[in-house]
């Protein structure tokens, strides 16, 4: 409180003078009032219901590949309608429309969009800037890009020319994960008729910006979907990530200002610009607006790939869209929400958790890709977990200590449990070890490791404890 006076009498007369009326003002307001809303700021929360998405809202209107998706059938959907004239609207202009609408990154981090975007609008000092769209969709349990890709491109190809425009950016490198090979050729005859038509290259849709899209395939490294890791990669050399900072956004691909960014958030782009930013944050809760696709997989009647508002309870999810789960509700077991490097949760939890950032962050998971595995009471809970370990075990590069050592370790003692060959006292030991990983290593492959065990060791440890009581009792039945 000293420290606190100090500071006040610290302050000049005339600045007292000038904020007093301010002041008052808020005093007779019942200090209520804060500075005014942006322009264009969405409206205040007041839904409370959200899901399902109506048909007219969609973005993604040929995610089942049920029409054509080369360009002739793409400008029926209404893409690449009016691009030009967002395209002379300027760099600020569509910043400030992706910032109004709260969308978040897709790729699993859920960093703000318009904010990351803005990092590249800075003044050139002569060196180009270059848009990278992380097409590398490596996590167990997602699939979304990959249909974007296969059956949408030319929603990809749009935005990346908006993307690039508003980061003031010459080129777009599409890194494509090597194993998809359909999904490739699709999007290189996409890039191609967009050329033809003079929608990308030079003079992109006649507005007078130069914009080029180039398809990279990488050859299938888990670790290339850290941004970093895939700038080494597209630059020819091994795929491990590089030390922040220096930021990609100040030097990133061939030495250059970089974003690196995921493709469904720039394939939502073009219909942020055409439809505005309130429209696409009018869904979902407020820091989490938006529509999303969620891939749902595993033990529900109809695994599925759908595109839902975000905020929609997980439960309502699931049985809306994949059927419900197989044997009804009551057989759940555990959920993985967002991707195989988010922690389960159980089937209590799963009852009431809301699919978004913050929804899942306070049920101690995350939503990550949206992708939702499913696990019902036939699932052997520890064997699921042990083999997801064994899949990051793989997938080090290696760089960072505590990740190669830990990764090991902690796949070894996995493995024990999994027979019930191990002490409880190594339960506690295995969570020491996973905390030990996570947050001390470059990139966040080692955090994604971590989570799924202790997500088992938070809401499965007396499966863990009855298994190895059942595996000792049975050893020593053998000795006798």
């Amino acid at each position: 409180m000293a420290f606190a006076l100090a500071r006040v009498h610290a302050i000049p007369k005339q600045q007292i003078a000038a904020i007093y009326p301010l002041l008052v003002n808020c005093q007779r307001r019942g200090n209520a009032t804060g500075p005014p809303p942006p322009p264009n700021a969405p409206p205040p929360q007041t839904k409370t219901k959200f899901g399902p998405l109506a048909d007219q809202d969609r973005i993604f209107t040929n995610l089942y590949g049920r029409h054509d998706w080369r360009l002739k059938g793409a400008l029926k959907r209404g893409d690449w309608y009016k691009t030009k004239e967002i395209l002379l609207k300027g760099s600020e202009w569509i910043i400030n429309e992706i910032k109004v609408s709260g969308l978040r990154g897709r790729g699993g981090a859920g960093f703000p969009s318009g904010l990351k975007w803005s990092f590249m609008s800075k003044p050139s000092d002569g060196r180009p800037k270059y848009l990278v769209v992380n097409a590398d969709e490596g996590e167990p349990g997602t699939c979304k890009d990959r249909d974007i890709m296969r059956h949408d491109p030319h929603k990809l190809v749009e935005g990346c020319l908006i993307a690039g425009r508003a980061m003031g950016a010459q080129a777009a490198y599409i890194y494509i994960r090597g194993e998809f090979y359909n999904e490739a050729s699709n999007m290189q005859y996409a890039i191609a008729e967009a050329y033809q038509a003079g929608l990308i290259g030079k003079n992109a849709c006649g507005s007078g910006y130069d914009f080029d899209v180039f398809m990279h395939r990488g050859a299938g490294a888990y670790i290339c979907g850290e941004e970093t890791a895939l700038i080494e990669s597209l630059e020819g050399k091994q795929g491990k990530p590089r030390l922040k900072p220096p930021f990609p956004a100040d030097i990133g691909v061939f030495g250059c200002p970089t974003t690196v960014t995921n493709v469904e958030t720039v394939a939502v782009s073009p219909s942020i610009c055409r439809r505005g930013g309130v429209w696409f944050a009018s869904f979902g809760r407020t820091r989490n607006s938006g529509t999303k696709l969620f891939n749902i997989s595993g033990h529900v009647n109809n695994p599925c790939t759908v595109e839902e508002e975000m905020s929609i309870p997980l439960k309502e999810l699931i049985e809306r869209h994949a059927g419900g789960v197989r044997g009804g509700w009551e057989n759940l077991l555990a959920v993985i929400p967002g991707g195989s490097s988010t922690p389960c949760i159980p089937q209590n939890v799963c009852t009431e958790a809301i699919m978004d950032f913050d929804g899942l962050v306070q049920v101690q998971t995350s939503l990550g890709t949206a992708a939702v595995i499913v696990m019902d009471k036939s699932t052997d809970i520890i064997r699921a977990i042990h083999r997801l370990c064994e899949f990051y075990k793989h997938e080090s590069c290696g760089q960072c200590t505590p990740c190669r050592e830990g990764l090991g370790w902690m796949n070894k003692i996995m493995g024990r449990f999994v027979t019930g060959n191990a002490q409880k006292a190594e339960i506690d030991m295995l969570w020491e070890i996973s905390k030990q990983i996570e947050g001390h290593t470059i990139c966040a492959l080692a955090d994604g490791a971590a989570w799924p065990v202790q997500g088992l060791i938070r809401h499965f440890r007396p499966v863990i404890e009855k298994r190895i009581e059942a595996a000792g009792g049975q050893k020593v039945a053998h000795r006798q």
